[in-house]
């Protein structure tokens, strides 16, 4: 059994400044199965495609989560949750200030992430 008293923050890849706050991953407890993440994303925020190697769940604490896939595009609503599949790709944006729960299995990582190039 393991306390994590508090999150480390993640630099966030993307249009505007981020804020990624690891509770449980690679960095703050050298999980490489599951990380979970707080993200508190601004108004405008957009982050580059990608076709990550894990799959995500996410959950909308507060806000609207735009995530846009080959096939279709879903508003994510407060109290709503999307699953993202590994090797699908995906491109993640906030119309207004959004707050969000990240799970990633196995947990993020730079190098799983595969962005598009800018």
């Amino acid at each position: 059994m393991r306390l994590i008293s508090r999150p480390t923050c993640i630099q966030a890849a993307g249009n505007k400044a981020k804020i990624i706050e690891e509770f449980v991953g690679r960095v703050i407890s050298q999980t490489s199965e599951l990380s979970v993440a707080r993200m508190r994303s601004p108004e405008g925020w957009l982050e580059p495609g990608q076709r990550p190697e894990f799959d995500e769940v996410t959950l909308v604490l507060r806000g609207r989560l735009i995530v846009r896939s080959k096939r279709r595009t879903l508003e994510v609503r407060e109290g709503q949750a999307v699953i993202v599949n590994k090797g699908e790709w995906v491109q993640y944006s906030t119309p207004e200030e959004t707050d969000y729960i990240s799970i990633c299995h196995p947990a993020f990582s730079p190098d799983l992430v595969h962005r598009d190039e800018t």
